[in-house]
């Protein structure tokens, strides 16, 4: 197949994608195609995401982390885990629920900062902050084992949508 592979992302969009699922922020719009909403609903991502194969899917995403960045950003994990492609705890999507990813990204301006303030939220919220790090490993985990093409043509993407932060 002639089109990129994305890579894996950072821990973080993991935490990002449960959030957004809690939060309802994902919504099918037709067969393969959804939309997600950034945490604050400025930004509607176009999302694109259709298994071809055992371990293989054609994917699309306006978000600047697959775009520009050339990984599964936050949009594509939570489609494919509401699709049931990836693991899924509840429990874990619950305590970060509502947490102002955007925010936290533009004042932090690092990805480690922004999860360990995601991890103390989850902790005061009451689920032990290792149970929410086990999760994230293990979507990582099922990341790895598969292989995600980016087809731009399948949700529109234009280089004119950039944005300041994912």
């Amino acid at each position: 197949m002639g089109l990129p592979k994305l890579s894996i992302p950072p821990r973080v969009k993991v935490l990002e994608a449960l959030g957004a699922l809690a939060d309802g922020r994902a919504r099918r719009v037709q067969s393969d195609l959804f939309e997600v909403t950034s945490s604050d609903s400025s930004r509607t991502y176009r999302v694109y995401v259709k298994r071809v194969g055992l371990k293989e899917y054609i994917v699309c995403s306006t978000d600047n982390g697959t775009v520009y960045r050339g990984y599964v950003g936050y949009p594509i994990i939570a489609v494919m885990a509401l699709n049931g492609y990836l693991s899924r705890d509840r429990d874990v999507e619950e305590t970060l629920s509502g947490i102002p990813w955007r925010k936290l990204n533009e004042e932090l301006r690092k990805y480690v900062l922004v999860e360990s303030e995601a991890l103390k939220i989850a902790s005061s919220r009451g689920i032990d902050p290792r149970v929410v790090s086990s999760t994230v490993e293990k979507v990582i985990e099922e990341l790895k084992k598969l292989t995600i093409f980016f087809d731009p043509s399948a949700c529109g993407v234009s280089h004119e949508e950039k944005e300041i932060t994912d």
